[in-house]
């Protein structure tokens, strides 16, 4: 009888636990909204192709860095300071309201030199500002 009980008591903490604990992922309905609009269905030009195979490798990278979805490059701050993962998920307008501000964003806000992130894809480069989309696609 006591090992039922502490059986039972186990199941019932590991089940607490294991109900508690989200997997942290990207947010899909963000990215499909970031690949309406910035991937062609059709790439024409060098760099459409380059930004399509490049977003496609790179996947949730494009506002993460590394496998662990906690952690976001500069892109992916922009974005969270804008959107709310809870509240906005449902929101398409929101979220393309959103990408069109980070777009006009400077890329390194250290530096007024630097591209927008929007002049980064034009360019077939990724927003994250890890190089050309070409060299990410190709895994260099």
């Amino acid at each position: 009888m006591k090992n039922l009980c502490l059986l039972t008591l186990c199941g019932i903490l590991v089940g607490a636990v294991t109900s508690s604990v989200k997997p942290v992922f990207g947010i899909d309905a963000f990215k499909k909204e970031f690949v309406a609009k910035y991937v062609k269905k059709e790439p024409a030009t060098d760099e459409e192709k380059a930004l399509a195979a490049a977003v496609t490798k790179a996947n949730c990278n494009v506002c993460h860095v590394g496998k662990t979805k906690k952690v976001r490059n500069e892109y992916g701050k922009a974005l969270d300071e804008l959107l709310d993962k809870k509240t906005d998920i449902k929101n398409a307008a929101k979220i393309q309201e959103a990408l069109d501000k980070v777009g006009g964003m400077k890329s390194d806000s250290k530096n007024d030199a630097s591209p927008t992130f929007g002049e980064l894809i034009s360019k077939g480069k990724l927003p994250c500002g890890e190089g050309s989309a070409e060299t990410a696609a190709a895994g260099n």
